[in-house]
């Protein structure tokens, strides 16, 4: 990998090359619908963060049969569009991230609480597994095996989660309200790792407030995109947990505050290098 410059971030910054496509994606593909990549710039862009051109063709490969990109020659050259599987992934990523922490978040505090448990069989594994990620991105935790629980009222987007992979044969969903009379931070507790949380939050803040400002449109790229990275993950890690139950995490608001102010700044100087190297 070539150096240009700071590399804040590395603690939390460890993606398989397939996450890091999705983040750029996210962040550099406006408007989405229709927009051609050329793959050549992406096994360049990933080089940059560490993967070699192998690592990242069969990447862009695992992608195109998870429906995620869609191939089209252009000449001698391949290009990708976004799937609709792609984009719809995509703007619930938007959601979350962009709405953690807001008051009220994404659903409001109803009182309700969100229980799935499921029972998926072994033959539709990789829909399991698809399953548990996008619990967790949705702010759900694992209480035991098969049983996973929100802190909120998370109904439709479960309901349209089972449908969509499906497999709404082998789960049930209840909502209800915690028994007042039992010590909710317990079953917290057992659920999520807050302690870690608060910790990595202001493990972020520390690392991207003090990165230095970019000279270059490639180091303004390498920070945005570390920036973004390293912080779409806090919507699999925090419940968002209604303040009367227990308050946030420390460092949250100010991660949230420090995203919100570098990740436009850095904008225009990182979408011109990924343009620039994305189109041959």
């Amino acid at each position: 990998m070539v150096e240009d410059g700071p590399q804040p971030g590395r603690e939390w910054f460890e993606p398989t090359p397939q996450e890091l496509v999705t983040t750029l994606a996210g962040a550099y593909l406006q408007p989405r619908e229709g927009r051609e990549i050329w793959s050549g710039g992406l096994v360049a862009l990933l080089a940059e963060f560490g993967f070699s051109a192998g690592a990242a063709r069969v990447a862009l490969a695992r992608m195109v049969r998870a429906d995620l990109l869609a191939p089209a020659k252009r000449g001698r050259l391949v290009h990708y569009t976004l799937t609709a599987r792609m984009i719809a992934v995509l703007a619930d990523g938007d959601r979350r991230i962009f709405s953690l922490g807001a008051s009220p978040p994404l659903n409001g505090h109803s009182g309700q609480w969100t229980v799935l448990w499921q029972a998926i069989p072994d033959e539709a594994r990789a829909a399991r597994e698809r399953l548990v990620r996008r619990l967790r991105f949705l702010g759900f935790g694992s209480l035991q095996d098969g049983t996973w629980i929100a802190p909120h009222d998370r109904e439709r987007e479960a309901l349209a989660l089972l449908t969509e992979l499906d497999v709404a044969q082998y789960a049930g969903l209840m909502l209800g309200r915690p028994a007042p009379a039992l010590d909710a931070r317990g079953l917290v507790d057992r659920i999520w790792d807050l302690d870690a949380l608060a910790e990595r939050y202001q493990s972020f803040v520390a690392q991207f407030d003090r990165a230095e400002e970019p000279t270059t449109d490639r180091q303004a790229w390498q920070l945005r995109t570390r920036l973004v990275h390293t912080f779409r993950q806090f919507p699999f890690l925090d419940p968002e947990l209604p303040p009367e139950v227990i308050a946030a995490p420390a460092g949250r608001v100010a991660a949230i505050e420090l995203f919100q102010a570098r990740y436009p700044a850095l904008a225009p100087a990182a979408q011109h290098y990924f343009d620039e190297v994305t189109h041959p």
